[in-house]
């Protein structure tokens, strides 16, 4: 940890996003929708895609955004209330934590989502550049091949390397956690990629 940052900041950088990506979005929206508990269906996940296989693409979309707003939010919060030369560290502790909080959530005993939505969302505020290439690399791959998971794990691949390039070695840290993190939590969907049994968008299986 840097010199200039305390213990005692950085753990509150890191409580505040962890607070935030803790809320399970997915979860909340679809049983308000009568659809009663997500984690029954398809992947189990609390995440869009699975809520998507509701067949309600309202809800889907609607924990797509918010799910990426707790990634977003967390930088936000710690920007707003830290101060020096270490806020930006201290908001990048706070992104990473959001993943974290959505991906373990305390709430629902640490089984949360796998984190691309909160991922992005930190990305797109923390580095919008890079946050966009990210998100442009879902977009082109899940247009090209239909399979959200591929289309993760490519976005987290090209992250780090997209902020090095622009400038923001510290960034670049954060998003390789992130990334390393990601594929960890997708390593299921690696394996049926493999096999090519992987779904695609819009199936009713494990992704």
């Amino acid at each position: 940890m840097p010199s200039d940052i305390s213990l005692a900041a950085a753990l509150l950088a890191a409580l505040v996003g962890y607070a935030f990506g803790s809320i399970p979005f997915g979860l909340v929206l679809t049983r308000m929708a009568g659809l009663g508990d997500i984690r029954a269906i398809g992947s189990g996940s609390i995440g869009a895609t699975n809520v998507l296989r509701t067949g309600r693409k309202d809800l889907a979309l609607a924990t797509m955004l918010l799910d990426g707003g707790k990634g977003a939010i967390a930088v936000v919060v710690v920007r707003l209330i830290a101060e020096g030369a270490a806020t930006e560290i201290l908001a990048l502790i706070a992104g990473v934590s959001a993943v974290i909080g959505h991906n373990f959530p305390v709430w629902l005993k640490f089984k949360g989502g796998k984190g691309v939505a909160t991922t992005f969302g930190f990305m797109l505020v923390a580095v919008p550049v890079a946050g966009g290439m990210a998100c442009a690399t879902w977009l082109a791959m899940a247009a090209i091949f239909r399979i959200s998971s591929l289309s993760g794990l490519t976005a987290f691949a090209v992250s780090p390397i997209a902020a090095y390039i622009l400038g923001y070695p510290n960034a670049a840290v954060a998003f390789l956690i992130l990334a390393i993190m990601g594929w960890a939590r997708h390593h299921a969907n690696i394996v049926r990629l493999i096999k090519g049994t992987e779904p695609k968008i819009g199936g009713t299986k494990s992704a």
